[in-house]
Parts: C-alpha cells; sequence; structure tokens
C-alpha cells in the first residue's frame, strides 16, 4: 500500500529501501512540524473550533508526534541506523554555510542523545496537553493556552535536531520566547506579569554567552556545523585576549557555552527566574521545567561533550557550578512554603546534579538523570496541580493538611514522586543518583571531591524536605477553610490518566534504561 502511494505521487517506481528511506525521512519531518500544525491550526481557525476543538487538535498532533518519537527510538537506538534529513540551504556563500537539517545520528547503540530527548519532550508534552485539558477548561481564554503550550514542543525538538549551531540558536530562542508567553498567560495578574519580566531578561544574559560563543566558534573554525567542528576540536589553537586576560580559545568558547546553558538551565546567580515562573498556570511548569526549557542546557552541554574534554579548566569550572547550585537549591526549598515553589527549588537542585554529572565527563549518565528526572518531577507538579486546583488555587502548604482522605489518588501519586526524587530503592531516582555519586566520588580531583560531598548533603536536604510537604499537604491536622475542605474532590479522568502514566514511569523507567 505505501509503495503504491509513493509511486502514485512520485510518479515512477521505487524500490523497497527509497520506500523505507522515504517513510523514515517523513517521520523526523512530522516529529517536528506536528506540533506547529497544531499551534497554527488554533491561531488561524481557534474562534471556530472553540475550547474543546481546539484542545482535542493540539492534543492530537502532539500525541502522534510522541508516538513517532517512540517510533525513531526504536529505529535509531535499537536499530543502529542514522538519519540526516537536509530539508532546505538556508544560508549558502563561500563565507558561511547553513542548511535546515533534522539530524538522528549515532555512532553505536550507546549514543541517541537525539531520540531520547524527543522521547522527553513530546511523551511529556502530550500528557501536558491532556492534563490541561481538564486542568483549564474553565479559563476562558484555554483556545490561545493551548496554542502557547504547543509552541515550545516545536521549537524544542528543532534545537535537538539541528546539525548546526545556528539552527540550535533559532530553537533556543524559540524555546525562551514560548516560556516567556506561557508564564505570562495570566497577564491580568501582577506576580505573573513581574515573573514573565523577570525570566525574559535573565535568559538573556545566556543568551549573550551563547551568541558569543556561536560567534567564536565561527571565528575559530569557519564553520557552525557540528561534525566539522567537533572533527576539528583536538587541533592546537591560538590563545585569545578577552578583558585584558588570555584565555585558550577553546576554555574561552567552553565558558561562554556554559553561560549560556546556566541561563536556560536556572543554574547558580541565573536561577531566579525559574521559581517566579510558578505563577504561571501548572501545566506551564511542568513543560518548562520538566521536558523543554530547563533541560535545554544540559542537552547542549552533552551535544558538545567532544569539545569540553579538551579544556581541563571548563570542566572544573562546570562541576564546580553544578555541585553549587545543587547545595545551595537544597538549602532554600528547606524555607519554602509553596507547594510550586518547593518543587521548583527541588527541580534545579537536579539540574545541578546533571550539570556537575557532565562536568566529570559522565555525559551519558547526566542524560540517563535527565530522562529519569523528566518522569517523577512531570509526576510531583502534576500532582501539586491536582491539589491546588481543587483547593480553590490555594498553593500554601500551612494551609492545607488533613486531605490525604479526599485525595487517595493524588496522594499516592505524590508519594511515589517525592521516594523516586528522594532516591528511594528500586525507583527510577535512584538508579540515576547514585550512580552519579559513584562516579563522582570515584574520580579522585579536588572538584570531584567537592562535587561529591556538596551532592550528599543536598541529598538529605532533599529527603527533609520532600517528606515534610507531603506531611504538611496531607498528614497534618488540616488548617484548610471548612468550605475548600467540603469542596475538596480528587482529579478527574483526564487528569488522572496523565498522573498513572507518569508514575509508571516514576517506578519503572530507571531500571528499563540502566542498560
Amino acid at each position: 500500500m505505501t509503495l503504491f502511494l509513493y509511486k502514485y505521487l512520485l510518479g515512477r517506481d521505487i524500490s523497497s529501501l527509497e520506500c523505507a528511506t522515504i517513510t523514515l525521512y517523513m517521520m523526523y519531518l512530522l516529529i517536528i512540524f506536528l506540533p506547529l500544525l497544531g499551534s497554527s491550526v488554533e491561531g488561524f481557525f481557534g474562534r471556530f473550533l472553540g475550547s474543546e476543538g481546539t484542545a482535542i487538535m493540539t492534543t492530537t498532533c502532539v500525541s502522534f508526534s510522541s508516538i513517532l518519537s517512540m517510533i525513531s527510538f526504536y529505529e535509531v537506538a535499537l536499530g543502529s541506523s542514522a538519519c540526516y534529513i537536509r530539508i532546505a540551504p538556508w544560508i549558502s556563500s563561500e563565507m558561511f554555510d547553513a542548511s535546515w537539517a533534522s539530524m538522528a545520528t549515532v555512532k553505536s547503540p550507546d549514543e541517541f542523545l537525539t531520540v531520547v530527548m524527543l522521547i522527553v519532550v513530546t511523551f511529556i508534552s502530550s500528557l501536558v496537553h491532556l492534563y490541561s485539558i481538564s486542568y483549564m477548561s474553565e479559563d476562558p481564554h484555554s483556545p490561545r493556552f493551548m496554542c502557547y503550550l504547543s509552541i515550545p514542543t516545536f521549537f524544542m525538538p528543532m534545537l535537538v535536531t539541528g546539525d548546526n549551531f545556528l539552527q540550535l540558536f533559532l530553537g533556543w530562542e524559540g524555546v525562551g520566547l514560548a516560556s516567556y508567553l506561557l508564564i505570562h498567560f495570566w497577564f491580568t495578574r501582577l506576580q505573573a506579569d513581574k515573573a514573565a519580566t523577570k525570566a525574559m531578561p535573565v535568559n538573556r544574559v545566556g543568551d549573550f554567552g551563547l551568541a558569543h560563543e556561536v560567534s567564536g566558534r565561527f571565528t575559530l573554525f569557519q564553520t557552525v556545523d557540528f561534525s566539522t567542528i567537533f572533527a576539528g576540536a583536538s587541533a592546537p589553537r591560538n590563545s585569545w585576549i578577552f578583558c585584558n586576560m588570555r584565555f585558550n580559545a577553546i576554555t574561552l568558547i567552553c565558558i561562554l557555552l556554559l553561560i549560556g546553558a546556566a541561563g536556560k538551565s536556572a543554574q547558580i546567580r541565573l536561577h531566579t527566574w525559574s521559581p517566579d515562573a510558578m505563577e504561571g498556570p501548572t501545566p506551564v511548569s511542568v513543560l518548562i521545567h520538566a521536558a523543554t526549557t530547563v533541560t535545554a542546557g544540559v542537552f547542549m552541554i552533552a551535544r558538545c561533550s567532544p569539545l569540553f574534554e579538551y579544556p581541563p579548566t571548563a570542566l572544573i569550572v562546570i562541576t564546580s557550578a553544578g555541585a553549587t547550585t545543587s547545595f545551595l537549591a537544597a538549602t532554600t526549598g528547606i524555607s519554602q512554603n509553596d507547594s510550586k515553589r518547593d518543587i521548583s527549588y527541588s527541580n534545579y537542585s537536579q539540574l545541578g546534579y546533571m550539570i556537575f554529572s557532565c562536568g566529570i565527563s559522565n555525559y551519558s549518565v547526566s542524560v540517563f538523570h535527565l530522562l529519569n528526572h523528566a518522569f517523577f518531577k512531570a509526576l510531583l507538579f502534576l500532582s501539586a496541580g491536582s491539589v491546588i486546583h481543587a483547593m480553590s488555587d490555594e498553593k500554601d502548604m500551612r494551609k492545607m493538611g488533613g486531605i490525604a482522605s479526599s485525595f487517595p489518588l493524588t496522594y499516592a501519586m505524590m508519594l511515589m514522586g517525592s521516594l523516586s526524587l528522594i532516591g528511594f530503592p528500586f525507583l527510577t531516582g535512584i538508579y540515576s543518583k547514585d550512580v552519579i555519586l559513584e562516579l563522582t566520588y570515584t574520580k579522585y580531583t579536588i572538584s570531584g571531591n567537592f562535587a561529591f560531598w556538596l551532592g550528599s548533603v543536598y541529598v538529605l536536604f532533599t529527603s527533609y524536605y520532600s517528606v515534610l510537604s507531603l506531611f504538611l499537604t496531607f498528614i497534618v491536622p488540616t488548617n484548610s477553610f471548612g468550605r475548600d475542605i467540603n469542596r475538596c474532590h480528587d482529579a478527574p479522568i483526564p487528569m488522572v490518566i496523565p498522573l498513572i502514566l507518569l508514575a509508571f514511569g516514576s517506578l519503572f523507567v530507571g531500571y528499563l534504561a540502566k542498560v
């Protein structure tokens, strides 16, 4: 049937190999462009489709993209096949060349960074879309929200599949724009307006570092293509003068890249926008913190790992920054009373774990923790959103308590997510967190020991405030108003399905992916 269809469209006979190649190419293009299609249809025809039609359209497009991502994981990672799609030339001249392209190449079955990121982004996003149908059902502007929600699901696959730094930078800026729009969705609320206004300039600081890194890389290598740059990374380079100081060229480029990653991934001194982003709706918090924006920095460092292996100074800086961020976030999270801000601080503490894992040259373990973290962190955010939604938008954990009987399913889901975050035996979190600490301990360097001890202290703090938040929200005697308690109800079916799927991920993904 497929051969006949292609024969009709192309006007000629094709072989089975050509048919498989075209199918693979179409699959990768649909993964990227289906979310854009859903968002565009809402933008042009949202008033005709209505709230339900818009929600169904965007959720269907993102869900199909998720299914295709899983198929691509099988084809590329398990089948060890490679796919490179040159969509169209973008800038083509003797001095500069860049193309629109989609890349999902692997050199061995162990290297499947692109397809893993595609699964994380599209699968979590599809669950968030499904969750949002019920969560935002009473909001009069829900079609606009669903349109915004699909935008980062288009830009993030563009970022992770690009074969050059210019396309990566375009996806990077698109994700930042989408974050601003989503945080600013309730623009009539003063705190949401302030949070979006803060997120934009803080991310611009990171973008400043990334833009200069791309410019420096082009100056050094005369190209922005990944494969060409990585192939020439080992060649000796001259030093550069920057701020009256002499730097090795590769070292300076890697430090600038770290600044870009720190802006997106909320590392120390550039972390302040992340907790304030909780002023957006709960699905926004999940999408930004578990699947798209904050994971982009970790992905970029992992993608550029061939460069980071040459300047040891850059690795030391990455390790120190990640370890300090983990410790700072853990100590700050103890004092939080807002349930979503508490989860947010634990989130960028986990990001610190991923960053300093890259600093000790264990990039695959860092990406493994990113995969595991996406499931249990999304579960925690969505469970907290279920409680907040039913408690008349009350976020203060001190004004909750005693609601475990009213939220039995949500309580079970949040318990699973918290135990996985802590690193309880046989749950998803322990399979990557334990490995990161073990590898850091065996590094036998000053930076490695520094990261190990701060990471170990972080584990204690995380266990403390995770258990404390469970007790304050569900166990202790209630401090809520009687009218709120009487109106309490567990999550409806469209919100329950994503919670259950994420709970299975928090239980089994670490074990299934550890090989």
